[in-house]
C-alpha cells in the first residue's frame, strides 16, 4: 500500500527551488545526476555528470546571469529542445532569481517573439542557430533582450549579442572571484511566492497564455512524489518529454526532491533505441508513446504471420485473463498460473526487454490513456501509471500509486491538495500547485480562478468511492447532435487507436448535425508495414491512404468500433486525409494534443460534403 502522507508536510517545504537543487547537490554530491548522448548515444555513447559537477556548472551559469544584471523575478527565456544544457539554463536561471519563461523549439518566429516580448525577457538561451534565426529576424521586436546565449556552437553573427554558453561561464568566473557569495546569497534570499516560471500554453486558440507559477509549486511538486514513496535514490529517469512543457518541470522537481540520475535525450524517433540502451527503471511520456509501441509490436507479430502469430496472440489472452482475476481480488487457477508463466518467458519478457528490461512503471500524462491499451502492457508485466494535471496547476494534481492503482482512473489527489466537482462536473482544482495567474491578463484570471482558489480545469470528470478521479472529456470538446444526443468525442476516439495499430489520428465531429463522422490519419511507420505486405511497397504515404486496399482495411476497423458505440455515436461515414498531423503543420501543440479547431478549418470542406 501507499505510504500516508501527513498533509501537513506541505507547511515544511524547502523555501525554493533553488535551493532544492543546492540541497541536492549537498546531499549527493559523488552520484550520478544526469547522462547525456555523445557521439549518438549508442553503446558507450553517454556522458555522465554527478551532482558536484551539475552544481559546480549551474553556479558559474548563474554567476554569469547576475554579472549580466539579471534581478529577482527577471524572465530569461529558453528556446530549444530537450537536452542537458536545458536543464543546465533552468537551473541556472532559477539560482541567479530569476524567472523561466519556456519556448518550444517549433514554435513560430512570430509567436516566438510575441512570447519574450509579453515576458519582458532580459536574456535567452538559444539552442542553434534555426533558433537564433529566429531571434535576429525579430530583433527590433525584442528591446528587453540584452543577450542571447547560445547552448551549442553557431554559424550567426550578431556582435556581441551573442555569446557561448562557455563564455556565460566565464562571466560567472569573473563574478564570482569578487563575490564568492553570490549565488548562495541570492538563493537564500529567494522565497516560496516568488516567480519561478512563466510557462505558455501553445492552447488551440489565440495567442499563447503565460502561466505564472511560483518557487513553491514545483518544491510541492518534487516533495509530495518523494513523500509518497514513489521514486527513490537508486531509480533511473529517461527524459524526452519537452521540456518547455510543465510534465517536463515537474520530472525535474522530482529528480531532486527524491535524488534519481537522469538521462536526457529530446530526440523522438530514438525513444525507443535509448530505453534498450539507458535501461531506465521509469520514464514519462503522452500517450502518443504507448500506442505507437503497442501498434508497432502488434504489427511486427501479425507481419510474422504462422505459429509465432499465434503464441502472440494465446499470450495476450491468456495475460489479460490472469490481471482479470488478479486485480478481481480472485485466485489464478494452477493451469492458468502455469501457462501464463510459459507465455512470460516466450513472449512477456521480450516485450518487456524492448523497454530496457528495468522498468518498474511508466508515468502517462498531458492526454487520456485508452485503458484497453494500458491493459495490454499490463498484461506484459508492465505497469503505466495514468496522471492528471495542466500547466495552471504545475502539471501534477493526482497520479496512481505503483502500489495502489486503478486503471482507466488518473488516480486520488495529491497529498495536501483538494479536487471537487463543480457545475456540470467540471473538476476544480486547488493547493499549493495551482498557479498566480495569467500574465498580463487579468480578466482570464478572474475566469480560471475563484476567489477562494479553486481552478477551473475545463475538464469533466467524475470521483468514486476511494477518491480516484477518472476524467470523462473536456467540455469544450463535448458536443450535441441534432438528435440531442451528446457525443464525447476523446473516448471514441480512444477506442479506435486501441483497435487499429495503424491509426496516428481518429477526429470524431457531428455538432449539431445528425449523425457522428471522422477524419482519420495513419501513422507513417506503421502504415508503411503494413503497404509492405499488401502490394504497396515503396508507394509515398499519400498513394497508400488513396489506395483501396487501404480504405477497405481501414473501413472493418471502423466497423469494429461502430460495434462497441452507443447507436447515436456510431461513426456513419469517414475520410482518410492524405497527410499525419503535425507539430510542423499548426494542427498538433507541442504535447502532440489535435488543435481538433484547426484541423476542422483545414477540412471544412470535406466536413460539409460527409452531409450534402
Amino acid at each position: 500500500m501507499p505510504r500516508t502522507v501527513d498533509p501537513s508536510f506541505v507547511d515544511l517545504l524547502t523555501p525554493s527551488f533553488a535551493q532544492l537543487f543546492l540541497d541536492r547537490v549537498a546531499a549527493s554530491s559523488p552520484r550520478e545526476a544526469f547522462r547525456y548522448p555523445v557521439d549518438g548515444g549508442q553503446g558507450d555513447g553517454w556522458e555522465s555528470v554527478t551532482w558536484a559537477e551539475a552544481g559546480e556548472r549551474v553556479t558559474r551559469l548563474a554567476a554569469g546571469l547576475l554579472s549580466l544584471g539579471i534581478e529577482p523575478e527577471q524572465r530569461v527565456g529558453i528556446v530549444s529542445s530537450t537536452r542537458y544544457e536545458w536543464v543546465l539554463a533552468d537551473l541556472a536561471i532559477m539560482c541567479a532569481g530569476g524567472a523561466t519563461t519556456t519556448v518550444y523549439p517549433s514554435t513560430n518566429t512570430e509567436d516566438t517573439a510575441f512570447i519574450l516580448t509579453d515576458s519582458d525577457s532580459q536574456v535567452v538561451f538559444a539552442e542553434d542557430d534555426e533558433q537564433v534565426k529566429k531571434l535576429l529576424e525579430r530583433r527590433g521586436d525584442l528591446g528587453s533582450v540584452r543577450k542571447v546565449v547560445t547552448l551549442t556552437p553557431v554559424t550567426s553573427d550578431a556582435g556581441d549579442w551573442l555569446i557561448s554558453l562557455e563564455e556565460l561561464a566565464e562571466l560567472g568566473d569573473a563574478h564570482l572571484a569578487e563575490h564568492p557569495d553570490a549565488v548562495t546569497s541570492t538563493v537564500a534570499a529567494i522565497g516560496p511566492d516568488r516567480l519561478a516560471t512563466l510557462i505558455y500554453t501553445s492552447g488551440t486558440t489565440g495567442r499563447p497564455k503565460g502561466v505564472r507559477l511560483k518557487h513553491s509549486s514545483w518544491v510541492y511538486e518534487g516533495e509530495v512524489i518523494k513523500a509518497q514513496g514513489i521514486l527513490g535514490e537508486d531509480d533511473l529517469q529517461f527524459l524526452w518529454l519537452p521540456m518547455a512543457h510543465s510534465f517536463g518541470k515537474v520530472l525535474l522537481s522530482s529528480q531532486l526532491a527524491c535524488g534519481f540520475a537522469t538521462a536526457i535525450d529530446g530526440r523522438v524517433d530514438k525513444i525507443v533505441d535509448n530505453l534498450g540502451v539507458v535501461k531506465p527503471t521509469f520514464m514519462g511520456a503522452a500517450p502518443r508513446i504507448f500506442e505507437k509501441a503497442h501498434a508497432r509490436i502488434v504489427t511486427m507479430q501479425a507481419a510474422e504471420g504462422g505459429a509465432k502469430e499465434k503464441i502472440f496472440t494465446q499470450a495476450f489472452k491468456v495475460g489479460l485473463e490472469v490481471d482479470r482475476l488478479k486485480l478481481a481480488g480472485k485466485s489464478v487457477p494452477l493451469p492458468l498460473r502455469v501457462q501464463h508463466a510459459l507465455f512470460d518467458k516466450l513472449v512477456f519478457s521480450k516485450v518487456r526487454e524492448r523497454f530496457g528490461g528495468r522498468v518498474r512503471f511508466f508515468i502517462s500524462g498531458s492526454a487520456a490513456l485508452n485503458s484497453e491499451i494500458a491493459q495490454w502492457f499490463h498484461a506484459a508485466g508492465i505497469l503505466i501509471l495514468e496522471g492528471y494535471g495542466m500547466t495552471e496547476n504545475a502539471a501534477g494534481a493526482t497520479v496512481n500509486h505503483p502500489d495502489d492503482y486503478k486503471m482507466g482512473t488518473v488516480g486520488p489527489a495529491m497529498p495536501g491538495s483538494e479536487i471537487k466537482l463543480g457545475e456540470g462536473d467540471e473538476v476544480m482544482l486547488r493547493g499549493p500547485h495551482i498557479m498566480d495567474g495569467y500574465h498580463n491578463l487579468p480578466e482570464e484570471t478572474a475566469k480560471a480562478l475563484t476567489p477562494d482558489g479553486w481552478l477551473h480545469t475545463g475538464d469533466k470528470g467524475s470521483i468514486d468511492a476511494d477518491g480516484f478521479l477518472t476524467i470523462t472529456g473536456r467540455i469544450k470538446e463535448l458536443f450535441k447532435t441534432s438528435g440531442g444526443k451528446y457525443i464525447a468525442p476523446p473516448a471514441i476516439e480512444s477506442k479506435f487507436k486501441a483497435i487499429c495499430p495503424y491509426a496516428s489520428q481518429f477526429m470524431v465531429f457531428g455538432e449539431e448535425r445528425n449523425f457522428v463522422v471522422a477524419l482519420v490519419t495513419l501513422d507513417p511507420d506503421a502504415i508503411a508495414g503494413w503497404a509492405a505486405e499488401n502490394g504497396l511497397d515503396g508507394k509515398s504515404y499519400t498513394e497508400i491512404v488513396r489506395a483501396p486496399a487501404t480504405r477497405e482495411m481501414v473501413g472493418g476497423y471502423v466497423e469494429q468500433l461502430n460495434e462497441r458505440l452507443n447507436r447515436w455515436e456510431t461513426v456513419k461515414k469517414w475520410e482518410l486525409l492524405d497527410h499525419d498531423l503535425t507539430i510542423e503543420s499548426g494542427e498538433l501543440t507541442p504535447s502532440m494534443k489535435v488543435k481538433r479547431n484547426v484541423v476542422a478549418a483545414n477540412n471544412k470542406d470535406r466536413l460539409e460534403a460527409f452531409y450534402s
